[in-house]
């Protein structure tokens, strides 16, 4: 089946073979550890008949679909095993067939996700449509290692940004957020980390705290702190790459005054 991008849309639900409407649920599989999946992802996982699964997925959630046709359609290290245009062909294949496609994706499928694509093109051909938001890891990850994106009196917004656009360019909102005071979150920048970091040295920014997290949540979680000036040299050091967070803002101090406290707490014992 091949379906051009210039499409005619089919507006009414297609009847599968047993007479039911095929169906696509977008659901979000949050930032990485198990234990943060949501009760309803399990619901969508147990009634679904196909999950299309992506890299950053923990495969422990497919365990809740056991009876199900699972396909990975993810990226690792650059090489897709599915271009986009092929997953969203294969969505609309088995949903033609009358069956409940589940797209699993990692954090929330609305956060840099293309889950509304997805949605948007299954929906165009008549397959009903559901999202089951997940934790997104720009939230959840810096959570786990005690950062806050917000905190009074260190910051009282906080800006998500992709590191990386559609046409593989630094996005320009992160020039506008190191003007900010706000907490600076950006996925998928660690291969624009020189450039990034430079864009914040220009705004005299050089001392200010800065946390790459690689695998955040899971068993190989590891972090590297430093400084708008430093960090390049720690994550070298510490040979961290993607996927990882990197979190630019006074709230990274707070990461280091929690373990201070729970110090003092354990000699004081």
């Amino acid at each position: 089946m091949n379906h051009s991008n210039n499409h005619t849309a089919n507006t009414t639900p297609f009847s599968g073979p047993f007479g039911t409407a095929g169906r696509l649920t977008v659901v979000g599989a949050g930032p990485g550890d198990a234990d943060l999946f949501t009760l309803k992802g399990i619901k969508a996982l147990k009634s679904a008949d196909v999950v299309l699964f992506d890299a950053l997925v923990n495969p422990d959630l497919l365990e809740y679909a056991p009876q199900a046709e699972q396909i990975f359609v993810g990226k690792r290290k650059g090489c897709y095993s599915y271009q986009q245009e092929q997953i969203n062909e294969l969505i609309v294949q088995r949903g033609q067939e009358g069956k409940h496609v589940v797209r699993l994706k990692g954090g929330d499928p609305f956060v840099f996700g293309r889950g509304a694509e997805e949605m948007e093109y299954a929906a165009g051909f008549g397959l009903e449509v559901a999202m089951v938001p997940g934790i997104s890891s720009s939230v959840s990850v810096p959570a786990y290692q005690n950062i806050p994106v917000t905190k009074r009196g260190a910051a009282e917004s906080f800006w998500v940004i992709t590191g990386t656009t559609k046409e593989h360019k630094l996005s320009k909102d992160v020039a506008l957020a190191a003007k900010s005071s706000a907490t600076v979150v950006i996925l998928m920048g660690m291969s624009k980390l020189g450039e990034i970091m430079a864009l914040f040295q220009q705004e005299g920014k050089s001392e200010t705290p800065v946390a790459i997290i690689q695998n955040g949540t899971r068993k190989d979680e590891k972090i590297g702190i430093g400084t708008v000036a430093s960090i390049e040299s720690k994550a070298k050091e510490q040979q961290l790459s993607n996927p990882a967070i990197i979190i630019i803002g006074d709230v990274v101090a707070h990461r280091a005054r929690i373990l201070a406290v729970q110090q003092e707490q354990n000699v004081q014992a």
